[in-house]
């Protein structure tokens, strides 16, 4: 008889190595773009030092930035900032003061 293991983190966000959600595509799309940058270059006839250098510090800080962000922000916390940056900081009301009170007179309501 087979022995299946049960899938228990169904509902749970993905996680891999403590990066959630948001955070792997932009680590993953971040390396790919480094590992593309330095293929361009090296076939555009960069020095391969150049490329070295260049291919091993992106990657280097893709991979700062993208944990130091999921350790700041959290889960959710890209979504939320981005939430917050499209809210207004106050309202304008350009109207006058006196169009915005409504008097009703005694006349009007009957």
């Amino acid at each position: 008889m087979s022995n299946y293991n049960i899938n228990k983190g169904i509902g749970r966000t993905v996680e891999f190595k403590g990066l959630k959600a948001q955070y792997l595509f932009i680590f993953a799309g971040g390396l790919l773009g480094v590992l593309i940058l330095v293929m361009i270059m090296y076939m555009a006839g960069v020095n391969s030092y150049i490329c070295l250098f260049i291919g091993a510090g992106g990657a280097s800080l893709i991979v700062w930035k993208t944990f130091s962000l999921n350790g700041k922000y959290g889960e959710h916390g890209l979504m939320k900032l981005g939430a917050k940056k499209k809210h207004p900081k106050y309202i304008i009301s350009r109207k006058a003061v006196h169009r915005s009170l409504r008097f009703t007179s005694k006349s009007d309501a009957v």
